[in-house]
C-alpha cells in the first residue's frame, strides 16, 4: 500500500518556468563534453514501491522523450518497480483502467501531458494517483523548452519521488567530476544521470578538489595551471574564475561552509599542511588550528559550526572534528590505522569516509551518534566521497579494469550504481546541491 503524504499541488498544480534556468550553463556552452557517463544499476531497495508511468499525451515523439527520462530516473533510484501501465497514452486528466492496474500490483499511476505554444515553450504537466484509493496524491506544470525538456522530466520524476518516499527527490541535481584525457584533464558539469555533461575547465594540468557551493552557482577547485596547486573559486553562470589562495607552498582541499561565505582550505604557507580558514573572496585568512602532524581534508558540518578533517597527529591517519573558532579537536575514528576524507551527511547524522580494510580503500559510513561503522563496497581504490544533498546515496571515486569511474551506493549499500565514460578516466565527483 501507499504510504500516504500531504498533498501540497492540489487542487491547484504548480507552474515553474524551466526556460530561464538554461542561461545559468551558458558560461559551459562554448566547451562541450566529449562524452558522457554512463550508468550501470544493481541492487534495489528492500521495499520498492510498484509504480507505473504510462506514456504522455501531446506530441508523441516529444512526450515520449519525455516520458524515458521521467520512467529512467525512477528506475535507477533503485525505490520503485515500474509496471506496465498499458500501451495507450495518458493525459492529467485520464482516467486510468483501475482494475488493471490493481491486477498487476500497482500502487500508484503517473500521467501527463506535454503541449507546446507559438513562442517555442512548452508546458509539461503530470498528476499522480494512488491506485487503490483512485485519488489523486499530486501534480505539478512546468514551462519549458526543447533544450530543457530533461529539466521537466528530471522536475516531474523529484516530485513523484518525494510523494512516494516522503524524501525530496534528486534527479534535477547535477554532478562535477573530472575526466582525464591523453595529456589534458576537464572538469565537467552534469546532470545528475550523467547526460548533458558540459566541460567548464580544460587544462593539460591537473585539476583537483571540486567542492559546489551551497547555492550551486560556484565550484572551488584545485588548479595546477601554475605550476603549483592555486584554490580558484568558478562562477558557472559568467565563467569568471578567481585565485582566492595562492600562497607560497601548497593550497588545496577548499571546502564551503554552509552559508557560501567563507571556505575551509589547506595551506603550507606557515610550513607543513594546516587548515585555514578564509572569505570566498579571498580575504580574511584566519589560521583554523595548529598541529605538529598535517591536518587535511576539511567538511564542514551541515549547521556550520565545526569542522571535520583528516590528521596524522595521532601518529595514523584518522578524523577529528574542531569548532570552527578552533580550540582541542576531537578524535572521531577508531576502528583501523586509516581513516580519511570525511564528508557528513546533509542530515548531520552519518560521516562518510575511506577506510583501509585487508590492503583495500573502501567507502564507510558512521552513525555519528552510535559511532557504529559500515563498510559500503568492495572496492580496493575508493576515494573521494561525496552525499547527495538528500542524503540518501554517496558518489565516490573509484578504479576498475585500471581506469577511474564513479559509484553511486545508498546510505544502506542496497543500492548501487557505476557511472562510467567509455574512453575516459574519472575521477573527483562532487555532487552538487538542490536546484533552487
Amino acid at each position: 500500500m501507499l504510504r500516504l503524504l500531504p498533498d501540497r499541488f492540489l487542487p491547484n498544480a504548480r507552474r515553474l518556468s524551466l526556460v530561464a534556468a538554461s542561461s545559468a550553463l551558458l558560461a559551459l556552452s562554448a566547451a562541450p563534453a566529449h562524452a558522457e557517463l554512463t550508468i550501470e544499476i544493481s541492487g534495489a531497495g528492500a521495499n520498492r514501491i510498484p509504480l507505473a508511468i504510462a506514456d504522455f499525451g501531446g506530441d508523441t515523439g516529444v512526450a515520449r522523450a519525455l516520458t524515458s527520462v521521467i520512467r529512467g530516473d525512477l528506475e535507477r533510484s533503485g525505490m520503485f518497480r515500474l509496471i506496465d501501465p498499458g500501451s495507450a497514452p495518458l493525459n492529467e486528466n485520464s482516467t486510468p483502467a483501475w482494475g488493471d492496474l490493481r491486477t498487476k500490483g500497482a500502487d500508484a499511476i503517473a500521467a501527463g501531458s506535454i503541449s507546446g505554444g507559438g513562442d517555442g515553450r512548452m508546458e509539461a504537466r503530470f498528476r499522480l494517483n494512488d491506485v487503490n484509493r483512485q485519488a489523486a496524491l499530486g501534480g505539478a506544470a512546468f514551462v519549458t523548452s526543447t533544450p530543457m525538456l530533461r529539466t521537466a522530466g528530471h522536475r516531474i520524476a523529484d516530485v513523484i519521488y518525494e510523494k512516494l518516499t516522503g524524501e525530496p527527490g534528486v534527479f534535477s541535481t547535477r554532478i562535477a567530476y573530472v575526466v582525464k584525457g591523453s595529456g589534458r584533464y576537464e572538469l565537467h558539469i552534469a546532470d545528475a544521470d550523467g547526460q548533458n555533461a558540459q566541460a567548464a575547465l580544460v587544462s593539460r594540468e591537473p585539476i583537483i578538489s571540486p567542492a559546489w557551493s551551497p547555492d550551486g552557482t560556484r565550484l572551488a577547485y584545485v588548479s595546477f595551471e601554475n605550476k603549483k596547486p592555486v584554490i580558484f573559486v568558478h562562477s558557472l553562470a559568467s565563467g569568471r574564475r578567481t585565485a582566492v589562495a595562492n600562497f607560497r607552498g601548497s593550497n588545496s582541499a577548499p571546502a564551503w561552509s554552509p552559508d557560501g561565505r567563507r571556505l575551509a582550505v589547506v595551506l603550507s604557507k606557515e610550513g607543513g599542511s594546516q587548515i585555514f580558514l578564509l572569505n570566498a573572496d579571498g580575504s580574511g585568512v584566519q589560521r583554523l588550528a595548529t598541529s605538529p602532524g598535517i591536518d587535511t581534508e576539511p567538511s564542514f558540518a551541515p549547521d556550520g559550526q565545526s569542522i571535520y578533517f583528516t590528521s596524522d597527529r595521532g601518529g595514523s591517519a584518522q578524523i577529528y572534528r574542531i569548532g570552527v573558532g578552533g580550540g582541542e579537536a576531537q578524535r572521531i575514528s577508531f576502528e583501523g590505522s586509516y581513516n580519511v576524507t570525511p564528508r557528513v551527511s546533509p542530515d548531520g547524522r552519518s560521516l562518510a569516509f575511506i577506510t583501509r580494510r585487508d590492503g583495500s580503500f573502501r567507502l564507510a559510513v558512521m552513525d555519528l551518534s552510535s559511532r557504529q561503522v559500515q563498510i559500503l563496497t568492495e572496492s580496493r581504490k575508493d576515494e573521494s566521497p561525496s552525499f547527495a544533498p538528500n542524503g540518501r546515496m554517496i558518489l565516490v571515486a573509484t578504479e576498475q579494469g585500471g581506469r577511474g569511474v564513479l559509484s553511486a551506493v545508498s546510505i544502506d549499500g542496497r543500492i548501487r550504481q557505476k557511472l562510467s565514460i567509455p574512453a575516459g578516466d574519472v575521477r573527483e565527483p562532487a555532487w552538487g546541491p538542490f536546484q533552487r
